[in-house]
């Protein structure tokens, strides 16, 4: 009996391992990996978006999601890698202005029949308009901004120089500036990312367009070369830092954190950072000057869940959660970007901000990225031109020829 009793314990241990078995291997069936590529905004990126999937993730035991951080120079073209491979992520954060050749190629998944009303209606319209098109919403908008100028107090004050409201006054503040020792009076971008965009600033305050009326570039206009002969003259006269052809956005910005420029154009996300790094630099922030005409860049980055996804119920349910006041709240100020709900936007750390305030107050003013095929070429032809007219290159010859070839591009 003993004997007995021993097998029929062992049989029941036996019985009870492999249901116990059964039971982890259905669950680990039953568990969906939803893949998340992230663009890199900062150092707080991936802690964020981790910390954000463990969230979800407690609350949602049958949904992994594995988040994949990548930089923004590479992003493009891993993607399209991915995407012709058919690797791609479930989600990812892409440039607005690349939507629309997504949507082109078939490869982003219109989310209007997939989201709720109720998430639809959380972000600030504004926002969720260039992710929308043919009045399908393909885009949910992750991070937003303009565009502003932020100076130095101290640098401005012992050159006995105004805050500019023109760019005419912008040109006489940066001579003053840029006569104390070691000092730039304005700090001018010029490569990578955003490039053709603080080129654009100063065209359009002469009243320019990046398209003429039937789509074709406006590249070559009188505004543009007017703004080019400008800027071409200020690096000459030696009031923009020298080399300006090697300084990326970063560049520019660790400049002015180092309180070695007066005057430089850039993102909202910099608040944070002088925080940080630059906590004594006494500092402001004021509109882009003006000319003709007013005007800053509004930008918008976008979430698309792609065409091919296995996975998508659980990915949308991923970006219900995403956006919640509280989760968008903890993104918008970590990384220093305007709020995309309308709920955030409310909240006193950002209605009661000043310098979310000066940006929120310019985006009646906002230029965005033309939502067009081909614009990511578009805008590396105009970068080249800038960078050649920033080195010495003839004006109007370089931006004419920059026209013809942006017009092969649009099929113009």
């Amino acid at each position: 009996m003993k004997h007995i009793s021993t097998t029929l314990k062992s049989l029941a241990v036996g019985v009870s391992l492999a249901v116990m078995g059964a039971s982890l291997s259905l669950s680990a069936q039953a568990a969906e990996e939803v893949r998340f590529t992230v663009a890199y905004y900062s150092a707080k990126t991936g802690p964020y978006y981790e910390a954000l999937a463990e969230k979800f993730e407690k609350k949602n035991p049958g949904i992994d999601i594995k988040i994949e951080v990548v930089n923004w120079d590479v992003l493009n073209q891993k993607l399209t890698t991915d995407i012709s491979s058919d690797v791609n992520a479930d989600l990812a954060i892409i440039a607005t202005n690349w939507l629309v050749d997504y949507v082109q190629e078939d490869i982003a998944e219109p989310l209007d029949g997939l989201i709720s009303k109720d998430l639809k209606e959380r972000f600030v319209p504004a926002f969720l308009s260039p992710g929308t098109l043919g009045g399908k919403v393909y885009g949910l908008p992750v991070a937003a901004s303009a565009r502003a100028m932020y100076y130095n107090k101290d640098l401005l004050k012992q050159a006995g120089a105004s805050v500019p409201a023109t760019w005419d006054e912008l040109v006489d503040t940066a001579a003053k500036v840029s006569k104390l020792d070691k000092i730039y009076g304005f700090g001018l971008q010029g490569k990578e990312v955003e490039t053709d965009v603080y080129f654009y600033y100063g065209m359009w305050s002469e009243g320019g367009s990046l398209l003429k009326e039937d789509g074709s570039s406006n590249l070559a206009s009188s505004a543009s070369v007017t703004n080019a002969k400008r800027l071409q003259s200020m690096i000459e006269k030696g009031y923009t830092q020298p080399g300006v052809a090697s300084y990326n956005r970063e560049d520019v910005q660790n400049l002015f954190k180092q309180g070695r420029v007066g005057m430089m154009i850039t993102a909202p996300f910099l608040v944070n950072q002088l925080k940080d790094e630059a906590p004594n630099l006494q500092y402001g922030i004021a509109p882009i000057p003006s000319g003709k005409s007013s005007a800053t860049f509004g930008v918008t980055d976008s979430i698309v869940l792609f065409k091919n996804s296995k996975h998508k119920e659980a990915a949308v349910k991923f970006l219900d959660f995403m956006f919640t006041t509280e989760q968008r709240a903890a993104f918008s100020s970590g990384e220093g970007f305007l709020p995309v709900l309308k709920s955030v936007s409310k909240l006193p750390e950002f209605a009661d901000n000043d310098a979310v305030k000066t940006f929120v107050n310019l985006l009646p003013q906002a230029r965005f990225s033309p939502t067009i095929a081909g614009w990511s070429e578009v805008s590396d032809i105009t970068k080249n031109a800038v960078q050649a007219i920033y080195g010495g290159a003839d004006a109007q010859e370089t931006l004419a020829k920059a026209e013809k070839r942006i017009n092969r591009v649009l099929g113009k």
